[in-house]
């Protein structure tokens, strides 16, 4: 079956998070388990991916745990902070997978630190060409039957842009019936290798798919869906952030929000020294891969 799953690879393609290129993960916990990854892109804001959100639940039983790195061995740089609204894309479709995002607003904005950190958000003018190497991160399985052993420290994998018309063409390769053929939209991302092996997997949903540029990273894509992890054929499939940018200024845009976030787009804010030296920050949330 389909596997909404990423983040993840067997074992000797995925490695621990590498000290300078992620500082800290973001980790969406529900009833103090972590379920989901995630992308602080300013200082009361996390993006997500809205499959994480289907479930009717309160918005108190969540927490978002920024700085994470270890999961059973929380640092104490580590700040939990509990969700105040939950926007999930009004045309979010768990049958298609089409616009898979979400938006956690903070009960607080979060101050930045050396592990909390902001990801800048890409503008149209933001592009990356086919083969790009980008980095994942999460905390999800390492394979599509084994789980992140303790102390469950943050993973990374590098990931190479995968152009949507040749994704579409490894997936119509003895196509699934419950994906169909095309299955990858305008508003999807694909990054991983045809030979599958390094990938995203289930616990690395939400999480970050970054990519640098000119010593900036930006976050090109959320982990969304795949069939199983790793395998031949079934590169992961990431919500493509352009295709969301008014969207998120809907919500996001507002008073010191928007203008730490504008000067981010523009590879100007005072977020970029942060990403120019580290990888990114991700979310479960996802790990450095």
């Amino acid at each position: 079956p389909l596997s909404i799953v990423l983040l993840t690879q067997p074992s000797p393609s995925r490695n621990p998070r590498i000290s300078g290129r992620i500082v800290g993960g973001v980790s969406i916990q529900h009833n103090g388990q972590h379920f989901c990854g995630g992308s602080l892109i300013s200082a009361q804001w996390v993006a997500s991916a809205a499959h994480c959100f289907q479930l009717s639940a309160l918005v108190s039983s969540y927490h978002v745990n920024l700085g994470e790195y270890q999961l059973s061995n929380p640092s104490r740089c580590r700040i939990s902070s509990p969700v105040s609204q939950i926007f999930v894309h009004p045309n979010y479709s768990s049958t298609w997978k089409s616009a898979d995002i979400a938006l956690l607003q903070l009960t607080e904005p979060v101050q930045y630190t050396n592990e909390i950190l902001p990801i800048c958000l890409p503008g149209p003018s933001h592009s990356f060409p086919d083969n790009h190497m980008c980095w994942v991160t999460g905390w999800g399985r390492i394979d599509s039957e084994v789980s992140l052993p303790p102390p469950k420290t943050l993973q990374e994998v590098q990931v190479q842009l995968i152009d949507t018309a040749a994704c579409n063409a490894l997936y119509n390769i003895d196509p699934a019936m419950n994906i169909g053929r095309d299955p990858v939209k305008p508003d999807m991302i694909c990054a991983s290798y045809a030979e599958g092996q390094r990938d995203s997997c289930q616990g690395d949903s939400g999480g970050p798919l970054a990519c640098d540029h000119n010593g900036t990273w930006f976050l090109m894509g959320i982990v969304s869906w795949g069939e199983g992890c790793g395998q031949p054929n079934r590169p992961g499939v990431y919500v493509r952030m352009v295709a969301y940018g008014e969207w998120i200024w809907e919500h996001v845009g507002s008073g010191s929000q928007a203008s730490t976030m504008g000067n981010c787009t523009s590879g100007t804010n005072d977020a970029r020294p942060c990403f120019s030296s580290f990888m990114l920050l991700f979310t479960t949330l996802l790990i450095s891969l």
